[in-house]
């Protein structure tokens, strides 16, 4: 089998399944909030992990919160930087890349409570308009709630001026969610020296367990609490029993990331050998935002004509494992709003399949890929699919 959908929900790192199955058999469990020795203990292991994570991320331990993953901690940004102003700012600048999660969480401030939401134009390599940005920033000056641009796009894997767009933020003093979610684990990182004041990890992405994730915020006195629990919980920005099991594993996978990162060059290189042997056989074939720094693991190609889904369908048979877009609209036959946002026509989006690998992948995988979508494509570009 081959599994080339890692941007969707990467399988769990081997050296979280090794820390796992020695953890879950022997324990110890208990409320790390609690105050005798077990909880001190259950407790002492949680600030170590916080510990791990901000060394790997650039950070500092008091400006990580656990949580259950990017979605809450998008969810919790939005909130905290939203829900009760009283400075007059009401204005949400994001764009036609971002991940479902953003766009509905900035309609509903916009619907239900009123904010102006700005959508900043991207260009057809798939980046935002740093340009059209500046000038909504210095149009809206001091009106600017909240900036929600990532740091990678989930579908095409095109990386995002992150840092230029927060000196952007900075310089309109405008605060800056960037969407990490597809970028830290797949690339290097470093919040301290991004620039960004608040940031997102989820644990699946990373060969973490499900169900864990971070926050990151430059500064967490900020944050209004999304779930309420105890006072101790998260120093109160969280509530609810912390998964303590899922921050271990956080910090196994991003601890592994950092020791093996020198391998991102070598994924790359495939990831190049494969997008121009397949052009190669097919000139008419579009690589999505080919021109633009992506991640080394991911490639957004098309064969106008053929149905992404078809292929999708022949690669499954063969028992390989992609999408057609993200998961969150996989289901969905029309080409993708990220797509539309960068002008891809109906020919090309509907033609689209989304392959994402994690580190390690080897050549084998790629050379197997590589014969057996030339195989697919061959066989679907006989029939008229639309």
């Amino acid at each position: 089998m081959i599994y080339a959908d890692n941007n969707g929900s990467c399988p769990l790192n081997k050296k979280v399944v090794e820390y796992l199955s020695t953890r879950l058999a022997s324990g110890p469990y208990a409320n790390p909030n609690a105050i005798h020795s077990l909880g001190r203990k259950m407790n002492f292991g949680l600030e170590k992990c916080r510990m791990t994570c901000a060394k790997v991320l650039g950070a500092k331990a008091n400006q990580i919160t656990f949580n259950s993953g990017a979605s809450e901690g998008i969810s919790h940004v939005f909130h905290s930087t939203l829900s009760e102003r009283t400075d007059g700012k009401d204005v949400i600048i994001t764009s036609g890349l971002e991940h479902s999660c953003v766009v509905n969480a900035s309609k509903y401030y916009e619907e239900a409570r009123g904010y102006k939401r700005l959508v900043v134009k991207s260009t057809a390599d798939g980046i935002v308009d740093l340009e059209h940005l500046k000038s909504l920033l210095s149009e809206n000056k001091n009106k600017i709630a909240l900036v929600a641009l990532m740091a990678a796009n989930n579908e095409t894997g095109v990386i995002q001026p992150y840092i230029e767009i927060a000196k952007l933020c900075s310089e309109f003093n405008a605060e800056y969610f960037c969407d990490t979610t597809q970028f830290i684990g797949k690339t290097e990182f470093n919040f301290q020296e991004s620039g960004i004041d608040y940031a997102v990890v989820s644990g699946h992405k990373i060969g973490a367990i499900i169900g864990s994730g971070l926050l990151l915020a430059k500064d967490s006195s900020k944050m209004k609490p999304l779930v309420f629990g105890g006072a101790v919980q998260e120093l109160g920005i969280r509530g609810g029993t912390q998964n303590y099991i899922g921050a271990e594993t956080l910090a196994v996978a991003l601890e592994e990331f950092d020791k093996n990162k020198s391998d991102l060059s070598r994924v790359n290189e495939l990831r190049m050998k494969f997008e121009k042997n397949i052009k190669a056989k097919f000139p008419e074939i579009v690589i999505i935002g080919e021109n633009s720094p992506r991640l080394s693991s991911t490639t957004l190609l098309s064969l106008p004509g053929v149905h992404g889904q078809a292929v999708q369908i022949e690669l499954e048979s063969n028992d390989i494992f992609v999408t057609t877009s993200s998961a969150c609209s996989d289901n969905e036959p029309a080409t993708s709003k990220v797509l539309k946002s960068m002008g891809v026509d109906d020919k090309v989006g509907r033609g689209i399949v989304r392959i994402s690998f994690c580190m390690g992948v080897t050549s084998d995988s790629y050379e197997y890929l590589e014969t057996t979508l030339t195989n697919a494509y061959s066989k679907l570009s006989k029939i008229h699919s639309y």
